[in-house]
């Protein structure tokens, strides 16, 4: 069960904090405007179409077979009873179609994917045929024709039609139908460039010596990893020391649309990022949201128009805010429509009641033994672990002042993009 204790308010809220909504809205708001560039198909993987991707002939651009078999005039088999012998014409293979006219009585040898020819319009499967020498005995199943075993011109789509939309990225099936189209460049929005700076005199590289107080840096290589997956260019300016000057010289040369900032975004003695920030101009867009995990959470402009996304420290906190508003800037900067992630599953575990903030708990999702989904909330929801994360394939939502749950019960859910 996740109690009561773990959702409930830790202090009076602050009547300048806004939703998760509000929060999102205004983050999609301070977007940039889509910049475009053309790349080779093999360059697309991952990529957002930035214009429609229209067909310029008929897919398949014949009729084709759909079976090995024998392409037949369906006349020549209509009204017979007994087995009827055709004579054989010609032969038809993919990329090679026979070029002349199937008359009365005649037949022609068919291969998958090949062009039906020109007075045919049936296929009649080999299992269903007899080969002679010269002819083709079509026996009785095969009198039973219809016309499933050919693909008519344009089946799969047609000259004109609007294949994929701008606004889609490309995965790997979206990819093959712009080459099904002809295509070998398209033309996507450019990849934000978004440089991610962590804080914290406790906070040590990976492959660093830390002293006894001091903790391996790990969250910026989630959210680095994170703005690659959702179409964005990651850049690392490391780890800024808890001094108002290490930190302005890494936020002042970044070069960068976005800067993340994770840590530091508090109201502590040793929270410096804003003050930092401040000095290059900042104005903030929201300074704080009624959620749980990750209240401390800051957007603005800087004075040279690069945008601040300040982050809090703790892992699960910088990450759940990652999920719910850097990637709703990646999306709206990359021309993506805001999507609702939101989906139903039924919860295998007590939910306490929850207090004034939104909560998103940790969960992993599983099916019922009667196929439904269903999601289990790890018990302890610390902000801190990451082994928890690790673990989480999707995040339950809770609104303001929701009731316990109890198992069995509808929550609100949002999957998380694992690999």
């Amino acid at each position: 069960m996740v109690p009561d204790a773990i959702l409930q308010e830790d202090g009076p809220l602050r009547p300048n904090l806004v939703t998760v909504a509000h929060a999102q809205y205004r983050v999609r708001a301070g977007a940039l405007s889509v910049v475009t560039e053309t790349v080779a198909l093999t360059k697309a993987l991952g990529r957002v179409l930035a214009q429609d991707v229209t067909a310029t002939r008929d897919q398949p651009p014949f009729k084709a077979s759909a079976m090995d078999g024998y392409a037949v005039r369906s006349q020549d088999l209509a009204r017979r009873v007994n087995p009827a012998t055709l004579k054989l014409v010609g032969e038809s293979q993919a990329g090679r179609a026979f070029t002349g006219r199937v008359s009365r009585g005649q037949a022609v040898r068919i291969f998958t994917g090949a062009a039906v020819p020109a007075g045919c319009d049936a296929v009649v499967v080999q299992e269903n045929t007899l080969a002679g020498e010269g002819t083709v005995t079509i026996l009785s199943d095969g009198l039973k024709l219809t016309r499933r075993h050919v693909r008519p011109t344009g089946q799969d789509f047609n000259c004109g039609d609007v294949l994929l939309k701008s606004g889609e990225r490309l995965d790997p099936w979206r990819l093959s139908l712009v080459a099904a189209a002809g295509l070998d460049r398209v033309t996507v929005a450019r990849r934000p460039v978004i440089a991610v700076l962590s804080t914290g005199d406790e906070l040590v590289a990976p492959g660093e010596i830390p002293s006894g107080d001091q903790i391996f840096e790990s969250a910026s290589h989630a959210v680095m990893a994170l703005i690659k997956q959702w179409g964005g260019k990651p850049v690392s300016l490391g780890v800024g020391k808890d001094t108002k000057k290490s930190l302005l010289r890494a936020l002042k040369t970044a070069d960068a649309e976005l800067i993340v900032t994770i840590g530091g975004a508090s109201v502590g003695d040793h929270d410096l990022v804003k003050p930092a920030l401040a000095k290059l101009g900042l104005e903030l867009s929201f300074d704080g949201i009624k959620v749980r995990p990750g209240k401390p959470t800051a957007f603005g402009n800087l004075k040279d128009g690069r945008r601040v996304l300040s982050l809090p420290g703790n892992p699960a906190s910088a990450f759940v805010m990652a999920q719910v508003l850097l990637k709703a800037w990646l999306e709206t900067s990359l021309g993506m429509p805001p999507r609702q992630d939101y989906a139903h599953a039924t919860t295998t575990a007590a939910i306490g009641a929850n207090g004034p903030r939104e909560a998103f708990l940790r969960g992993t999702c599983s099916l019922s033994s009667d196929g439904r989904m269903q999601v289990t909330p790890f018990a302890d929801q610390d902000s801190s672990l990451i082994t928890v994360f690790s673990r989480t394939d999707a995040l339950i939502h809770l609104p303001s002042g929701s009731e316990a749950k109890s198992p069995g019960d509808l929550v609100d859910i949002l999957p998380l993009d694992r690999l």
